[in-house]
């Protein structure tokens, strides 16, 4: 039996339509289950179906520890995601432009990785132009703010957070791996948690005001530096997702990215793993 149930993240309804097996899957995103509404209302609406494969064209692909994403097109012109798991076929996404609707057609093969990354790909694509990205950060609460950690995979950002939940008093962790940031017309940013937190199980349908954003480093030593105009927007847009070749999309996220390196602290840490960094981190961006 099919169910068609409706979703909140960072104040972004979404619809997700698929047999009763499917939302089975789904327990991440109970936290932000809402009432019924109507599709017309959501920002996209997903469908999903076992059936498969799809053909399509490659125009780009992203290869991690053996999770690909294989971004392309229909002969139509339609944009499509393949998802692929040690290099077997897991499902495809294919969309309508501007990625109001789509469909997900599974392999039956790592289900739940699949529909995982066409939700977390979808809500990128089709919020990109709202003022909301989704970074590939982790994500921290203190005294009713939200930080964020950036680097890239494998510098430290999870262990960075957990040094803050260990010695620093009054941290609780919001999301561990793609929190989303949405920025209001007069450049207010607000932090969410999300239903997509990697290898940590941290589901949290929370927010906060965004209070800055440190790109992480790993050194030999502890130090911490603001980042002002160029330096602060290049150390933001390299952790947000998103399709930047598609003009449309490119412009809102560029948009999104210039509120947050003019109204966001950012700052750039050298940090070795141990509880003085996180302490020099607090101290320096915690107002």
């Amino acid at each position: 039996m099919r169910q068609t149930l409706y979703y909140m993240v960072a104040e972004h309804l979404f619809c997700v339509e698929a047999d009763e097996t499917l939302i089975a899957l789904m327990a991440n995103y109970e936290p932000f289950r809402t009432e019924a509404a109507h599709n017309s209302d959501a920002l996209f609406s997903l469908s999903v179906t076992h059936s498969g494969p799809v053909s399509y064209i490659e125009e780009w692909r992203q290869e991690e520890e053996g999770q690909d994403t294989i971004c392309g097109h229909t002969e139509q012109g339609e944009p499509v995601f393949g998802f692929r798991f040690n290099a077997q076929d897991a499902g495809w996404l294919i969309c309508t432009p501007g990625y109001h609707t789509a469909t997900l057609h599974l392999s039956g093969f790592q289900t739940k990785f699949a529909l995982d990354n066409a939700l977390m790909i979808l809500f990128a694509m089709a919020s990109a132009c709202t003022g909301t990205v989704l970074f590939h950060s982790a994500a921290v609460t203190l005294d009713g703010r939200g930080y964020m950690f950036l680097g890239k995979s494998g510098t430290g950002k999870s262990t960075h957070a957990r040094l803050w939940l260990r010695h620093i008093p009054g941290t609780e962790l919001m999301n561990d791996d793609n929190p989303a940031v949405r920025v209001t017309p007069d450049g207010t940013a607000t932090v969410y948690g999300t239903p997509w937190s990697g290898k940590t199980p941290c589901y949290r349908n929370v927010s906060a005001p965004l209070g800055g954003i440190v790109l992480l480093s790993q050194a030999p030593h502890n130090r911490i530096t603001r980042l002002d105009g160029i330096g602060a927007y290049a150390a933001v847009v390299p952790s947000i997702s998103g399709k930047r070749w598609e003009t449309r999309i490119a412009d809102g996220l560029h948009s999104t990215e210039d509120t947050l390196a003019q109204k966001i602290p950012v700052w750039l840490m050298d940090c070795l793993p141990d509880a003085d960094a996180a302490r020099l981190c607090k101290e320096t961006i915690v107002l």
